[in-house]
């Protein structure tokens, strides 16, 4: 039957060679390997923590939409991540955990998982002198996460 697949023969079969590879001179680094829930958890302390790394690749990415000419820039930010991934793991894991397994379990909403956040920012603040702060908020008011009667709650009275 010509329609069926037939596996190439030996003496045909080329290795696959990815045609955009990496060139030699950049330094390698390996990816997270994290789902969304974890990131989402860390994302404002990443935030903070690799403000500088996330400044110089958006500045790079201004000048030139070429995915190639920002990745020293792209390697930094992702270092700079896993270092503080690194950290909160070894400091904060508990608080972490319950925090970002909250995320996965109430669709990703950060006003479902209050409760488990603060512990989360307390223990930041105490180990590695990390606040949360929300960009954008308004000044001179409390941010969203600490709110002490919010509107949004698991349950509406």
């Amino acid at each position: 039957m010509s329609g069926t697949y037939q596996a190439p023969s030996a003496s045909t079969a080329k290795p696959y060679i990815e045609p955009a590879s990496i060139p030699d001179e950049l330094p390698k680094v390996n990816e997270i390997g994290t789902t969304s829930g974890p990131l989402k958890s860390a994302a404002f302390f990443i935030g903070a923590y690799c403000k500088e790394y996330n400044e110089d690749f958006m500045l790079c990415k201004a000048e030139d939409r070429d995915p190639a000419h920002c990745l020293k820039e792209g390697r930094r930010v992702t270092r700079c991540a896993t270092d503080l991934l690194t950290k909160m793991r070894e400091n904060c894991f508990a608080q972490w955990d319950a925090h970002w397994q909250c995320l996965e379990k109430n669709n990703q909403e950060y006003y479902l998982c209050r409760k488990p956040e603060r512990t989360l920012n307390q223990c930041m603040f105490e180990r590695l002198g990390l606040v949360k702060t929300v960009p954008g908020s308004p000044e001179g008011q409390p941010q969203i996460h600490e709110k002490e009667r919010p509107i949004y709650k698991a349950m509406q009275k």
